[in-house]
């Protein structure tokens, strides 16, 4: 039970009257009367246990966007109900208004939207329905809570998206509608079309061209069905932040626009994230490959690189692009992925993708005080040593893109192009 501030407003006007009236039996009529008002009230205030609830509506969205999930509330007694609702949700859920007023006439039912903007990626539930019922009078209310369980995704936002058109009408000139230049093991003929000025002349077909009115030339276009690996380091680094985004969710949008890419140039997809154990694992660069990534977050530990690359080996049994996203810190590449380089190396194509922190190239620049120009050796340091752990790493075979946030995932979309142009795929 629930004494309403009302019921407050009728005690302190009994009080008032005892005061300019002072006379013990009226002021214990008073309050004989305001308690059976309140009991009064009570007893004809709706139940609020027989309640049932249902929710229905999205179930995800991308981080950053808004949807809607509908409570329904049915009222199956006699009475009705006046009171208040509280939908309570997580605090990163976003919900723009978890308090309404509620009327349910008995036997009738009634939907309160939740409008949700999640501000964090992942599982956002839903906690406890509060409903408060109120008496006729106002006084006294009967209040209760329910659970009504339900889960909104929020999905990685893959801001990226915007590079894609232009990616693919790159690819569309690889694939086979104009003279690739450089032919190489992941390019196969396709077919023969006239000479035009700019295209090389080591792609023209003398015999065709004999055989034809005009100057012929080959188009190779690059071999499909290959297979890409993109491997997500959930450990320590992918837990700090450039800006306001973790590096994890840096490398997670241009894992998204790799993919879009591949699966658009018919090259299939494969996800896994990794630190100490399995995280998680997906195939194909649709909705599954999205959902694996959305609950996943960054584990405080230091990868087990050893472990990673065995994943790797095992579910990777063709020739192969892997893609690991992680750091460029000298200590763990040099201890931790070197030594296992050369199994990885020797059966597949492997490329490192790296978030760059662009305050570091901000402070190498800076001279304005003493501060500033320690500041920017310590920076200058930073950088040489990432040159340094990209020149071994290029030494031993892998391709490194090392990028800002903003620039990371077109620039791996670029250098798989390239990979694919140059048929080393």
């Amino acid at each position: 039970m629930a004494i309403t501030g009302r019921a407050g407003l009728v005690a302190l006007a009994g009080v008032v009257v005892a005061v300019l009236w002072p006379s013990g039996l009226t002021l214990l009529v008073l309050a004989l009367v305001l308690v059976l008002a309140i009991g009064v009230d009570l007893a004809l205030a709706a139940s609020v246990r027989a309640l049932t609830f249902s929710r229905s509506g999205a179930d995800s969205v991308r981080l950053g966007e808004t949807a809607e999930v509908t409570l329904t509330v049915e009222n199956p007694g006699t009475r009705t109900l006046r009171g208040r609702l509280r939908d309570a949700w997580q605090p990163s859920a976003g919900i723009a208004e978890d308090r309404h007023s509620v009327v349910i006439p008995g036997g009738e039912s009634r939907r309160v939207v939740a409008v949700l903007t999640p501000t964090r990626r992942g599982d956002r539930r839903a906690a406890a329905v509060t409903v408060r019922s109120f008496g006729p009078l106002g006084l006294a209310a009967r209040q209760g809570s329910h659970e009504v369980p339900w889960t909104l995704r929020a999905l990685p936002p893959f801001h990226s998206r915007r590079h894609l058109p232009a990616r693919l009408s790159r690819l569309r000139q690889l694939d086979g509608r104009q003279a690739v230049l450089v032919r190489g093991q992941g390019t196969e003929f396709d077919s023969l079309r006239e000479y035009v000025i700019g295209d090389d002349v080591r792609s023209i077909d003398w015999r065709a061209s004999a055989r034809a009115a005009d100057v012929m030339v080959r188009t190779w276009r690059p071999e499909r069905d290959r297979h890409v690996v993109l491997v997500l380091d959930t450990g320590r680094v992918s837990a700090g932040r450039v800006g306001d985004v973790p590096r994890l969710d840096a490398s997670m949008d241009a894992a998204l626009l790799l993919a879009a890419l591949a699966e658009r140039a018919g090259d299939r997809v494969q996800l896994i994230a990794y630190d100490r154990v399995l995280r998680a694992s997906a195939s194909g660069a649709g909705p599954s490959l999205v959902n694996s990534m959305a609950p996943l977050e960054a584990e405080l530990v230091e990868p087990d690189l050893r472990g990673m690359v065995t994943e790797v080996l095992r579910r990777a049994g063709q020739r192969s692009l892997v893609v690991l996203f992680t750091g460029l810190d000298a200590a763990p590449v040099q201890d931790g992925l070197v030594p296992v380089l050369t199994s990885l190396t020797a059966r597949h194509q492997v490329l490192v993708a790296a978030v760059a922190d662009p305050r570091v190239w901000e402070m190498a620049r800076a001279r304005g005080d003493a501060e500033a120009v320690y500041d920017a050796a310590a920076a200058e340091r930073t950088l040489a040593e990432r040159r340094q752990v990209t020149s071994l790493l290029g030494s031993r075979g892998v391709e490194v893109v090392d990028a800002v946030p903003a620039e990371l995932a077109p620039a791996l979309a670029d250098r798989y192009l390239a990979l694919k142009a140059a048929g080393r795929l």
